[in-house]
């Protein structure tokens, strides 16, 4: 089978590698859909991601769907869950199995990730794709449990006024999210324009970062009372800067970006002064159900994210698309079936760009 790998900064090698074995409760899965997140980036710019550092050549990917190759469940369409946590620790039987110590990831630290033909992941992990969201849409199941998860810790009631500071594609999900959950009034900065026009398609005030000066504009939009939460999704110390002074005396602000190295700051005056509740997001937790939920019933549109799609052994420019942050999000589809060639390998959506 076709595998990716990471072997250093920027060194993806793609190699014929056996077929995974599964394991007991495992079972073998055709993968056709990967989204690049920005935590692969990190990995491919950097050879590591926050404390965890590359030891071994690594498959990256942990957004993906597939289907079954053997057993009982042959053929059936499946998303990937990524994180296998310990189920016997404390922090698992309090019910957050992704924060356990002991978690597993899918492309993470030396648990190869879903870059290739063929992976080998738990059966319990494995979650069943109706007709109705096709393979691309449930790799999209991930970065939307990811927004999912920050959202609820941001605690978004009916009326709240909302902000989003950073427009990739979680962002982007993040403002359909509030939406849904009743937000009246959301913002949204990023410093790409095609990502700002993104934001406004989907009702939100989004305006082109500026030295700080776009903080004064989002603030007037909600005439100058801040917002009940604000949810930085950039990665960078500045996004959370415009969080913090957004957000009104006693709001919510949740730290849900990954930064380049392992550090992030804060003016602690301000959010001392106002009181703040800072929270951080780690991935998500059991929320593929409700992603499912969301997207059937129409409150949340994946498929409009995906602009670009690439064959694996395009990997190249795929990865050289993400990186530029071309377009939003880049697919690679590992063995691509009849139903994902819709979209040409390496084209773009329109309405994304």
């Amino acid at each position: 089978m076709k595998a990716l790998r990471l072997h250093g900064v920027g060194d993806l090698r793609l190699a014929d590698e056996p077929a995974p074995v599964p394991g007991p409760g495992e079972e073998l899965v055709g993968v056709t859909a990967v989204g690049i997140c920005g935590s692969d980036l990190h990995w491919y710019d950097e050879s590591r991601i926050g404390e965890a550092v590359l030891t071994q050549p690594l498959v990256l990917g942990h957004e993906a769907a597939g289907r079954i190759v053997a057993g009982p469940r042959a053929g059936a369409r499946v998303a990937l869950d990524p994180q296998v946590p310990c189920g016997a620790c404390e922090t698992c039987g309090a019910g957050r199995g992704h924060l356990c110590p002991q978690v597993r990831f899918l492309g993470h630290s030396v648990t190869d990730g879903a870059l290739r033909e063929l992976v080998a992941w738990p059966a319990a992990n494995l979650v069943p794709l109706p007709d109705t969201i096709d393979d691309v849409a449930g790799a999209m199941l991930e970065p939307l449990g990811v927004a999912i998860h920050a959202l609820g810790l941001a605690r978004v009631r009916p009326g709240d006024a909302v902000a989003i500071l950073g427009c990739g594609p979680i962002g982007l999900l993040l403002i359909q999210l509030a939406r849904a959950a009743g937000a009246t009034t959301i913002l949204a900065s990023d410093r790409l324009p095609h990502r700002v026009e993104a934001a406004r398609r989907l009702g939100a005030v989004a305006t082109l970062v500026d030295d700080g000066a776009e903080r004064a504009v989002l603030l007037d939009a909600t005439g100058g009372r801040g917002v009940d939460a604000a949810i930085e999704i950039a990665g960078e110390d500045d996004a959370i800067e415009a969080a913090i002074a957004l957000a009104r005396p006693a709001g919510t602000v949740v730290v849900a970006g990954i930064p380049a190295g392992d550090h992030s700051t804060v003016t602690a005056s301000i959010a001392r002064r106002k009181g703040l509740d800072l929270r951080f997001s780690r991935r998500m937790n059991r929320v593929y159900p409700r992603a499912i939920a969301l997207v059937e019933a129409g409150l949340v549109d994946v498929s409009s994210l995906v602009s670009h799609r690439f064959a694996i052994d395009d990997f190249d420019p795929a990865f050289r698309t993400a990186v530029r942050r071309d377009g939003l999000k880049v697919v690679i589809l590992p063995s691509a079936v009849p139903d994902q060639a819709a979209a040409p390998a390496g084209t773009a959506t329109p309405s994304t760009e």
